[in-house]
């Protein structure tokens, strides 16, 4: 055999090396679809946990999870700070403010009118925080 006829048998066979040792690498590094599923599962957000409220009581339960000598966990899911707005109260909400958006392109009401009900929401939407909170507290 010549020189070249070598070297060309050498080149192949490298080549071949180096594409079987980047199929295994390559192999080695897809999951199956348990480990998908259990990293899909970890990466997950966590789902709100809703307590009721206590009106000034002692909650009946803590919030918070303790390690066996004592002290609070802060590893466990977080509650939820006062109760949610419900689906009824939202559409009620959109259908009172679609409402009057409507009324104001149809020309039945003031354009006075429309002011002073932005300006009584708006109050509402700067009051409401603190008059919640003043509840919470008390």
């Amino acid at each position: 055999m010549t020189k070249n006829g070598t070297r060309i048998i050498a080149n192949v066979t490298r080549i071949a090396l180096i594409g079987a040792a980047a199929a295994m690498t390559l192999a080695g590094c897809m999951r199956t679809p348990e480990e998908k599923a259990a990293f899909a599962a970890k990466q997950a957000a966590p789902t709100a946990v809703v307590m009721n409220p206590t009106k000034g009581a002692a909650p009946t339960e803590s919030g918070l999870a303790h390690t066996p000598d004592g002290y609070p966990s802060f590893g466990a899911p977080l509650t939820a700070a006062n109760v949610q707005m419900s689906d009824e109260e939202a559409a009620g909400l959109q259908h009172k403010l679609s409402a009057l958006a409507s009324q104001r392109k149809a020309g039945t009401i003031s354009e006075a009118e429309y002011q002073r009900r932005v300006a009584e929401y708006r109050k509402l939407a700067a009051e409401h925080g603190a008059d919640t909170l003043s509840e919470i507290n008390n």
